[in-house]
């Protein structure tokens, strides 16, 4: 129906659904440190014309090069968090809106993290960085909502335990 630089819009039968070109799926970070703290980033989004508190991600292969999840899980976390991860393993592929978008991601866990620059991502992206106990992040989450950030769903698995609770 429609294709740009990095999504197309599709029609199979009657479903419309969005996908990337080019065969391009994304790597998500799980990144904790020894001290039990979680990286989350905040980041404005224009579909939703806000910012948004999420894990730290990226394109794999979006410069036209074939790249494997963990480098590319390597290399954004780098650029997003300024934290370098001495292993980056793959935990498997997920899709977090099958009916709407044909996109994968790759979740992986980085470990061994050293603090290597402050990120804040490459020109224009202007990512905050968080540090959060992972003991206060049902708490912290709850603070930035009310502050009107958006919450990426892939966070669920971190408050994941908590929320049956709230029932």
């Amino acid at each position: 129906m429609w294709e740009g630089r990095f999504i197309a819009a599709k029609r199979r039968g009657r479903w419309e659904y969005v996908a990337r070109t080019r065969g391009i799926s994304a790597a998500v970070i799980l990144a904790i440190d020894a001290e039990r703290h979680v990286l989350l980033v905040e980041q404005y989004r224009v579909p939703l014309g806000r910012r948004c508190l999420e894990l730290p991600a990226g394109l794999i292969g979006d410069d036209g090069a074939e790249e494997a999840p963990e480098k590319a899980a390597a290399r954004e976390l780098e650029e997003e968090t300024g934290y370098r991860a001495e292993q980056i393993t793959s935990l498997g592929d997920y899709y977090s809106s099958p009916g709407m978008v044909s996109e994968s991601f790759t979740l992986v866990r980085a470990t061994g993290l050293a603090k290597v620059s402050e990120g804040g991502g490459v020109d224009g992206e202007d990512i905050t960085v968080h540090r959060v106990p992972l003991a206060d992040i049902a708490g912290f989450v709850a603070d930035k909502r009310s502050e009107g950030v958006a919450i990426d769903v892939r966070l669920l698995m971190l408050l994941g335990p908590g929320l049956a609770d709230l029932a």
